[in-house]
Formats: structure tokens, sequence, C-alpha cells
């Protein structure tokens, strides 16, 4: 083997690694407008079952998407029509007498009283959140800022999201069509479970988090707690979140019950309520609403969120579910005919001879 050979082969190594970190550095120039790429192409296909819906009726897609779009823009500016003014004002109340309710809080629960002799909980708790809102009202420039980056960030998400949804059909046929031939039917196939999974699994749980929203609400007016807005937004967000969410909602608004209210029967019923509330969720509303989008265990779906969330966050915690329930049911029927396959090999061949 020659020198100049040799020295080719270097030549072309350092000329591939040149190439992929190149292309590794511009991915990760580019990664925030990936991310929102990943975030409206996922929407798109949690919204395109009743895009399919519609088409299948004889509706023009295009039709079909402008009538998700608009729906879903003026339930969302309803939405906020009717629950920001008092989300806001609310929220702001309670940030304002947050040391009253620590005080009314301390009266309630002699444990906590003890315990805050001996350690100055409220004490601290109290400069904190003063601390907090000095900070609040010194970088309100910045909050402003980063409020506008999020709704430049969202509305760009949206136009995507309807770029995705008006494609989505030629996107498909596309990712089908760059397998070969003889693997295109099963390509196809995975795609539609894919599209499937997510599709009926985040409308799903969009779904259940609203009737969580919806019930806390009435729950906590009809029991006369205060700041029920935004404990009630709070439950529908955490309620999204799988395993913990419901839990953590249910926490904090027993603990503001507590903080505001008496403890019976204001508290007591409260805390009731979720109880009941997350067995109804847990083992009739949600069986009903989901039924087969996910088939996994508890464990399962833990670490998908776990992973999902640590890389995209509440929206990554979301998709990782119905993706990782999709690859699920993509390999199990593969591995299964897999193993059948060759259990039918080793039965039909011979053994030896004796």
């Amino acid at each position: 083997m020659s020198r100049l050979t040799v020295f080719g082969w270097a030549v072309a190594a350092a000329g591939g690694v040149a190439a992929v970190a190149v292309a590794a550095m511009t991915l990760y120039s580019v990664r925030s407008v990936l991310i929102k790429a990943v975030i409206g192409l996922f929407l798109a296909i949690s919204l395109d079952p009743p895009v399919r819906w519609m088409v299948g009726r004889g509706a023009r897609r295009g039709h079909a998407v402008a009538i998700i779009f608009l729906t879903t823009l003026v339930l969302t500016a309803l939405f906020l029509w009717a629950f920001l003014p008092p989300l806001l004002s609310q929220g702001t109340g309670l940030t304002s007498d947050f040391p009253g309710y620590l005080a009314h809080l301390r009266r309630q629960s002699p444990a906590l009283a003890r315990l805050d002799d001996r350690f100055h909980l409220l004490e601290h708790i109290t400069a904190w959140a003063r601390t907090m809102l000095d900070r609040a009202g010194h970088n309100a420039w910045t909050y402003g800022q980063r409020a506008m980056g999020a709704v430049s960030s969202a509305l760009l998400v949206g136009v995507l999201t309807i770029y995705f949804m008006l494609d989505l059909p030629r996107i498909r046929k596309g990712l089908v069509a760059a397998f070969p031939q003889r693997h295109r039917r099963k390509a196809d196939d995975a795609v539609a479970v894919v599209a499937d999974k997510v599709g009926s699994y985040m409308i799903g749980n969009f779904a259940i988090s609203a009737i969580a929203g919806v019930a806390t609400f009435v729950a906590l007016t009809a029991l006369q707690v205060p700041f029920a807005v935004p404990l009630t937004v709070f439950v529908a967000l955490t309620d999204l979140l799988p395993m913990i969410g419901a839990t953590l909602g249910a926490v904090v608004c027993i603990v503001a019950a507590l903080a505001t209210t008496d403890l019976w029967p204001n508290t007591i019923v409260v805390a009731l309520f979720f109880v009941v509330y997350q067995q109804l969720e847990n083992y009739l509303i949600a069986p009903r609403v989901l039924r087969n989008a996910v088939q996994m265990s508890a464990l399962a779906v833990l670490l998908a969120a776990l992973i999902g969330g640590t890389l995209l966050g509440l929206i990554g915690a979301l998709m990782a579910i119905p993706i990782a329930a999709a690859i699920k049911a993509i390999t199990v029927p593969a591995l299964r005919t897999r193993r059948q396959d060759s259990l039918t090999t080793t039965l039909e061949t011979p053994g030896p001879r004796s």
C-alpha cells in the first residue's frame, strides 16, 4: 500500500469528519426553528383526525383545515375573554395578600405553627415572595420582552401547524416513497399507526384536562374558595402531565383552600372532591375518552414523559407518550411475527437421525 493511498484515505476521513461537524453545528444553530417545526408537525398530526373526518364527508382539505383553525381560534379567544381578566385580578390579589394567607394557614395548623416557631419558615417565605415581587417590578422590561418572544413563537408554531395540516398527505406519501418498494406497505401502515395514536391521544388528553378544569371550577366556586380561576387553570394545565399532574393540582388546591378558608367543611370537602374525581377520571373518564390510544405500562408512561419533558418541557412530555405508544404498536406485532416465524422454522427443521 503506497503512501499516496494512505494519504488519500486520511483526507477522505478528515473530510467526512469535517462534513459531519459542519452539519451538526448547522443543526445546533437552527435548533430553535427545528423545535418549533417539530411542535407544529406534532400539532398538525394531532388535529388531523377531525380534518380527515370532514374530508371523508366531501369537504376539501383546505376548507376543513380552515374550519378547524377558525374553531380553535374562536375557542381560544372566548377562553381568554372569559378567564383572562379574573385570572389577572385574582392572581394579583393572591400575590399581594400572600402574607395574610400564610398567617391564616399558621392558625389553621398547630403542627405548622410549631414548625414555624422552630425554623421561621413563614418569615423566609414572605421575604422570598417580597423579593420576587421586587424583581418582577425591576425586570418588567425583560419580562415584557420574554412575553413578546413567547407570542411570536406561538404565532410561528401556529403558521407552521397550518402549513403542515395542508400538506400532511403529501408529507406522508413522500415519507413512504423514501422506503424501498417491498417495504412501502409496512411503512404506510406504520405512519398510519403513528398518526392515529398521536391524534387520538392528544385530543383525548386535552378533553380530559378541560373536564378536570370545569369540574374543579364548579367545586371551588360552590365551596366559596377564593382564587377559583387561577386554581382552575393550574389544575387544567397540570392534568395534562401523566401520572403526577392530577395529584400536583389537587395538592395546590387543597393548600390554597386551607390557607384561605376554614378547615371544615371547605378544605375537607375540597380534598374529598379531588379524591373522588381522580378515581372517576382514572377509571371512567380517561378509559372512555382515550380508549385504546395508549396501551402502555405505568413505568413506560412515566419514563417517556420524563425523557420528553427533559428535552422539550411540557410539550415534550405530551409528545413522548403517544410516540412511545406508536413505537410499541409497531414493534410488538413485528417481534411477535418474527418469533412465530423462528418457531415455525425450528419445528420444520428435521432433527438428527438416530
